[in-house]
């Protein structure tokens, strides 16, 4: 987009004027001038908005799973855990009686009866001569403490990644650095093209992971027109950075004789951290939690060491966040004695995968980067609050709709001190309370109609178990409870008041508290993308857990994502809301949180103040049906979460009439209201949940004890799920194949001769149609899997260019 003369001149005239007293809000009517914000007609005034269509730009960054399957033998997992110091110190220290028999023997089932041969998140290791010229080079690279400087000193922990095993020297790393050296090795394939090597060699950075599964981010920023159909091209860009992680994988595989050692390494999106991992963190100390399962982050980063001590301070800051949530309990009256179920001294949280998507303005960008003041910084932020505190009423509408992460606790399980997870420190303490009341009778773990809940014991809640019938509950999007999503003001830094700097005061305080760590960014479910550190001005979205399928779930979720943020500049300039509309407060932030979370949950009703200083949550009430005043809690209405979602639903419609129908979102609209009103068949909750069934031959999650309902969960995900998706992945890369294999692009002449090196005259389309059902069920060769893979880089790289054009030309 284009920035005029007249734009910069009204950009020097609103800075000249601000600069005397920057400590004053930015002028909405000065800023809406700035940015070209025209008044008229709605049409008029929708079109120039940040946001609207045409001026976003997004990217998604997604976690993954990784699995490698074999036998206990053979793996670098359980491997790893028999040769390690921890194991064996134990084993002497039970030999001498100076501990319990019972933890090694816990580790040797754990090791032993593994009926499955699935060792989620193990590393892998083979033979350093299978390493190819260039990926070898790549290794040593990345081996380097700090990669600015390529003659300086190794990383002091070399030892961890070369290892010699029966004289043969192996290379030991995580699947998440398998698929950048997979990468490596498939650029330097014997007579490969140009462009498919340098694109390829140019993606490398894009594959890291700096907590514990491998993690892809966007090789490109797409933008939301013309052939993109606004959220169809982000998620095609997903979709397609997803087939390419699975090409990858069944390549590594084989090149690298992974198959040949016993090892099989599968990558696939699933949500929750891993039963097995879970009950493998209660056996272990936190140290040796993280050597286990934190990246090393040899990729990524220049000084890889350092970021990987950064991810264990995470660890343990998070872990000892989950022991003083404890405190919170106690002082808010959910936990009413001593008798407590102390949570394991290593949080496993940080295995939970999501998906993050963020939304830039390319209007607003522009804007920053011809800044020469203080003043841009300002107004970005005092803006970006603004509509992060008005999005944040509308996210409700994303939770089990467009993601989810299905969850089944069982009654022993249900002690709040292990399912209430970070809410102690997102949810002030009345909203807290309600929460744990409506969820205990929504879980209908009931004596004699009264709600029951665990002792702490386990063989005594197995009895009650039994003797009562008392099975727990299930939870529609547990990862939004189990992980540590977003942090609560305290009373004297806001978080949201619009001020710079504001972000690092709340971080300060909630260290005091021993809530989080100033080093660490601070968490949230709409997050601000600062032009200073990202060089883009946007929101990020993350409070998406798993999508059943991408083009049918991830695209209208962007849709809706980049309407909502429109419409919030739009509240903004219009004047309809403001700061003080939304005070900032911790009692104000949690009573519009709160219906978030009683949304994962599956809660059907929350409590809001009838006097409540939120003017804009307010305004959505009105608007919901079935309301009425609380009979348990004096001066609070009981809203129905249903009822709500439907109010938001119709304040969109209403207010953003304009923007619907100028963005084509109408489609989007009409979707949503099926997901909203029939969410049986059209909830991603739903799908996700009957998949799982389908598979286990079963009707309902609660006639399923817990890990039998999990374990069915991460096989659908592994195999049944990851197969449907893949097959949509293909499918998209089949028609962008066949498109520069066409006759228009061949007239064009710029893929005609890698296309013939790759496909020897055979068409794109014949070569696709047979050697789909071998890709979808891993039986394709090592060839095939190269030539593939050749050829994605070469749609990519078409892709990246028509962006490119897209970007020159507006």
């Amino acid at each position: 987009m284009k920035t005029g003369a007249s734009n910069a001149g009204r950009l020097l005239k609103v800075i000249s004027t601000c600069r005397e007293d920057k400590d004053k809000p930015p002028d909405i009517q000065h800023l809406k001038g700035l940015l070209g914000v025209r008044s008229g007609s709605p049409e008029r005034v929708a079109s120039s908005l940040p946001f609207y269509t045409d001026d976003i730009t997004a990217g998604t960054e997604n976690e993954m799973m990784a699995v490698v399957t074999g036998n206990s033998h053979e793996v670098d997992l359980p491997l790893t855990i028999r040769e390690s110091r921890f194991f064996k110190n134990y084993k002497k220290m039970v030999s001498t009686g100076d501990t319990h028999r019972k933890v090694i023997a816990d580790i040797d089932q754990f090791i032993e009866e593994n009926s499955s041969l699935t060792w989620e998140n193990s590393w892998v290791r083979f033979a350093a001569r299978r390493l190819g010229k260039y990926a070898h080079l790549v290794f040593e690279r990345d081996l380097i403490a700090d990669k600015r400087f390529p003659i300086g000193p190794l990383r002091k922990d070399v030892h961890k990644f070369k290892i010699t095993k029966k004289g043969k020297e192996l290379i030991r790393i995580p699947v998440s650095y398998l698929l950048k050296l997979a990468l490596a090795e498939i650029t330097d394939s014997p007579g490969l093209n140009k462009i498919s090597r340098d694109t390829g060699r140019q993606l490398m950075v894009h594959f890291l992971s700096d907590n514990t599964s491998p993690e892809t981010f966007s090789f490109f920023p797409v933008t939301f027109t013309g052939r993109n159909q606004n959220g169809k091209g982000i998620a095609k860009e997903t979709s397609t950075r997803f087939l390419l992680c699975q090409l990858l994988v069944m390549y590594a595989n084989q090149r690298y004789g992974l198959l040949s050692q016993g090892q099989k390494v599968i990558v696939c999106f699933a949500p929750n951290p891993p039963l097995r991992q879970r009950k493998l963190n209660g056996m272990i100390s936190d140290e040796f939690y993280r050597e286990l399962f934190m990246s090393p982050c040899l990729s990524g980063w220049d000084c890889g060491e350092e970021k990987h001590k950064y991810m264990a301070l995470c660890h343990k800051v998070l872990s000892r966040s989950h022991l003083n949530a404890i405190i919170k309990l106690k002082n808010s009256g959910i936990i009413t004695n001593n008798l407590v179920v102390l949570p394991n001294m290593s949080n496993i949280s940080l295995a939970n995968n999501g998906t993050h998507l963020t939304l830039a303005s390319r209007k607003l960008t522009q804007f920053l980067k011809h800044d020469t003041s203080d003043f841009g910084t300002y107004a970005e932020k005092n803006l970006g609050d603004l509509v992060i505190k008005i999005t944040e009423h509308f996210l409700p509408l994303f939770v089990g709709t467009y993601s989810a992460a299905p969850y089944r606790l069982n009654f022993t399980d249900f002690h709040p001190e292990r399912v209430l997870g970070f809410l102690p420190h997102e949810l002030d303490t009345t909203h807290l309370r309600m929460i744990w009341r409506r969820w205990k009778k929504k879980a209908k773990n009931s004596v004699f109609r009264h709600p029951f809940t665990p002792f702490g014991p386990e063989w005594l809640d197995h009895i009650i178990s039994k003797l009562f019938g008392l099975k727990g509950d299930f939870i529609g999007d547990f990862r939004l409870i189990d992980y540590l999503v977003c942090l609560m003001s305290s009373p004297e830094s806001p978080a949201f008041n619009g001020m710079p700097g504001n972000d690092k005061r709340l971080k300060e305080d909630l260290y005091s508290m021993g809530v989080f760590h100033p080093k660490m960014p601070l968490y949230l479910l709409y997050r601000q993308r600062e032009y200073s550190a990202m060089g883009f001005s946007g929101f990020e979205g993350r409070y998406y857990s798993m999508f059943e399928s991408i083009p049918n779930d991830l695209a209208p979720a962007a849709d809706l994502q980049g309407l909502i943020t429109a419409l919030a500049f739009q509240y903004i300039f219009s004047g309809e809301v403001c700061h003080g509309d939304i005070p900032d407060s911790p009692f104000i932030e949690s009573e519009r949180r709160q219906i978030f979370f009683g949304a994962a949950i599956g809660i059907p009703t929350f409590f809001v103040k009838e006097d409540t200083a939120n003017n804009f949550l307010k305004k959505i009430i009105k608007k919901t049906k079935k309301t009425r005043m609380s009979h348990r809690y004096s001066g609070y209405i009981r809203v129905y979460n249903t009822e709500y979602k439907k109010a938001l639903l119709s304040t969109l419609m209403e207010d953003g009439k304009t923007l619907i129908e100028t963005m084509g979102l109408a489609s989007t609209m009409e979707d949503l209201d099926k997901r909203l009103n029939h969410p049986d068949i059209y909830s991603v909750s739903s799908r996700l949940t009957q998949g799982i069934l389908e598979s286990a031959g079963e009707k309902s999650p609660m006639r399923m004890p817990a890990d039998e309902f999990l374990t069915c969960a991460e096989n659908y995900y592994l195999y049944d799920l990851r197969k449907k998706q893949m097959q949509e992945a293909f499918d998209i890369f089949r028609n962008d194949l066949i498109c520069i294999d066409s006759w228009k692009t061949w007239r064009q002449g710029y893929y005609n001769k890698p296309l013939l090196d790759i496909l020897a005259g055979r068409s794109a389309s014949d070569f696709m149609a047979s050697v789909r059902e071998e890709v979808i069920h891993e039986r394709a060769s090592e060839k095939v899997l190269e030539k593939l893979i050749h050829l994605m880089l070469l749609c990519i790289h078409n892709d990246m260019q028509m962006e490119k054009n897209m970007e020159s030309n507006s």
